[in-house]
């Protein structure tokens, strides 16, 4: 067989087996009736839709919410690391120019630990269990740091270590997720920008992923009247709706400006978008913008994925998708513990 031939039988497999694995995750009505579960029965709930190994793996060390969390961050954990081994050459490559924001999160759990004065036995029973290898040099950073600029020294060696520490003396936690934030994107633009096909339709997956982005920065700096350097400070450049070239007028502009500036693409829903809006004013929270925006990326996401359907690209499907699975159940066991009212989290989640 030639190497071709097996650079595309390997391409299928893959993809085949990422859709596969997508079509197994919870759906909405599998979310509806966990939310509607009890708080001692969710954990139950959790194993029985595709946890139950790692619950028993930290249900001698944990209980409630920490032994839900921590089960599903070591099962997304392992479940990346599966699904990344699978692929090679140019689909690895596009594979890890998505997933390869998952260590900039480990680096913002770092950050927000220092800050928070969260400490590294409440991150290692949660967030990043210490039973996973892969966690311990970042509970090490933890542990070894005191400020942020002690974490952003221990994070130096790291691709993005550059842009921590060059920052200000006096930078503030936002500063520097919004260093993290600027480097992931613009690094993963960089391993898409000449590419055609499935790089082509990533490229426009990612510029989504920076306007969705650009336009909550926008809509919350306009809520609390922050300053137009401050608000441009935040803003990522690499987005469609948005260019570079523009990023500083939109900093100036109002929400109607905003808005302004969204007509201008004929692909963009301006109309749905201003029904979000609508709902926003009406229920004094931009959640169902937010909402209406992530939902705005999932749908990028399943057109790319049904275009190429031998490629990266239902890998990548499959990641998202698995990603906002565990950010789901995530949600819906802190908010039943915590008490949340079943319809605020339908809301979020349905």
């Amino acid at each position: 067989m030639s190497i071709r031939l097996m650079v595309g039988a390997n391409e299928a497999y893959v993809s085949s087996r990422a859709k596969s694995r997508r079509k197994q995750l919870a759906d909405r009505v599998r979310l509806r009736q966990l939310i509607h579960q009890s708080p001692d029965q969710l954990t139950v709930a959790v194993a029985d839709i595709g946890y139950r190994a790692e619950i028993d793996q930290y249900a001698g060390l944990m209980t409630g919410g920490d032994l839900v969390e921590a089960a599903l961050t070591q099962n997304l954990q392992k479940e990346l690391s599966r699904i990344t081994s699978l692929c090679s050459g140019n689909m690895l490559e596009l594979v890890q120019a998505y997933s390869m924001r998952h260590t900039y999160s480990n680096a913002k759990v770092v950050l927000r630990s220092v800050v928070n004065e969260v400490s590294q036995e409440k991150i290692a029973h949660s967030i990043l269990p210490e039973q996973n290898e892969l966690n311990v040099p970042w509970l090490q950073m933890i542990e070894a740091s005191s400020t942020l600029r002690e974490a952003a020294e221990q994070l130096r060696k790291l691709p993005f270590g550059k842009a921590l520490t060059s920052l200000p003396e006096e930078s503030k936690l936002e500063a520097y997720e919004d260093a993290l934030d600027k480097h992931y994107f613009s690094s993963a633009l960089k391993r898409v920008e000449k590419g055609s096909g499935p790089a082509s339709q990533l490229r426009i997956l990612i510029q989504c992923e920076i306007d969705n982005r650009n336009i909550i920065n926008l809509l919350e700096a306009s809520a609390v009247g922050l300053r137009k350097e401050s608000i441009q400070n935040r803003l990522v450049p690499g987005g469609r709706l948005i260019p570079k070239s523009r990023l500083a007028s939109a900093a100036n502009a109002d929400r109607d400006g905003l808005l302004d500036l969204l007509r201008q693409d004929s692909r963009f829903d301006i109309a749905g978008f201003e029904e979000a809006i609508s709902q926003s004013d009406e229920n004094k929270t931009l959640d169902p913008v937010i909402i209406w925006l992530r939902e705005r990326e999932m749908a990028a996401m399943r057109r790319m994925s049904y275009l190429h359907p031998v490629s990266a690209l239902p890998v990548i499907h499959y990641i998202a998708a698995k990603v906002q699975e565990v950010a789901d159940l995530r949600l819906i066991v802190r908010g039943r513990l915590a008490g949340l009212p079943t319809e605020v989290l339908e809301a979020h989640i349905l």
